[in-house]
């Protein structure tokens, strides 16, 4: 079996799950280029707990974990099966300890994005919480771990973004500060070169990432994507914008 694609999307708003926009049609179209996954392991931002935690429920169910939207989005329910198998199957992969943990289930980070890849929510689906104690290079080491799913057909999907600093949002603006088009770029640059090594240490870029990654919640997942990888893949970047901003929507596909 071929080696299943790794996936990044910068999600940005809970609202892409019920705008028409250029961001979503690109979510759309991604549909026949990730084939048909057996199953998914989503590293969502909005999972980040102290330690590594990962769901197998049969059942999980869709939280809501934003204030203040329309109606028509806490309407949204993403009923994908969970995966007790390949949850106990990632817990026996980690060299780290791993608590199975319910409390939680699929948040906005992982459905706003797949009702738009896999409306039908008919593929299997758990999520991996990021731990916030854990080092970048520990996110890495994980991704790393995980790369054998993707030969049993599981797809390793990442939701954050690459820049994401809702205390410096400018809800009039539209692109993305100088600070946050620089980081962006960087970003970009060094996984374009593969140079991941530059893009686990991003801190060393200076000013710019401070801003740009003022935690780790929503960069941490592209760590894990990274670290999937074998380095055969062929690279596509898509919305590589940036937003209100402080906010860049940049996304990445390994084929």
């Amino acid at each position: 079996m071929k080696n299943m694609p790794v996936l990044f999307i910068g999600h940005g708003s809970p609202m892409n799950a019920i705008e028409d926009n250029k961001f979503v049609r690109e979510w759309q179209s991604l549909t026949e280029r990730l084939h048909n996954p057996k199953a998914i392991l989503s590293v969502s931002a909005h999972w980040y707990t102290n330690g590594t935690k990962i769901m197998d429920e049969e059942y999980p169910e869709t939280i809501y974990d934003m204030y203040g939207f329309p109606d028509a989005l806490y309407k949204i329910i993403y009923a994908a099966k969970g995966s007790p198998e390949l949850s106990n199957n990632i817990i026996k992969i980690l060299s780290r300890p791993v608590e199975i943990d319910n409390s939680w289930g699929y948040d906005h980070g992982t459905w706003s994005v797949l009702h738009r890849i896999y409306p039908k929510a008919d593929i299997p689906l758990i999520q991996l919480s990021v731990d916030r104690n854990a080092s970048m290079q520990e996110h890495y080491n994980i991704g790393q771990q995980l790369a054998r799913l993707r030969q049993e057909g599981v797809l390793i999907f990442g939701s954050g973004n690459v820049t994401h600093n809702l205390s410096r949002i400018n809800w009039q603006m539209d692109g993305g500060y100088d600070w946050a088009e620089e980081f962006d770029n960087y970003i970009i640059k060094n996984i374009k070169d593969k140079n991941y090594d530059n893009v686990v240490d991003y801190r060393k870029i200076g000013k710019s990432a401070d801003y740009a990654v003022p935690i780790s919640d929503h960069f941490a997942p592209l760590l894990y994507v990274l670290g999937a990888l074998d380095g055969n893949e062929k690279l596509s970047v898509f919305n590589d914008e940036g937003i209100m901003g402080s906010m860049s929507m940049t996304s990445f596909l390994f084929e």
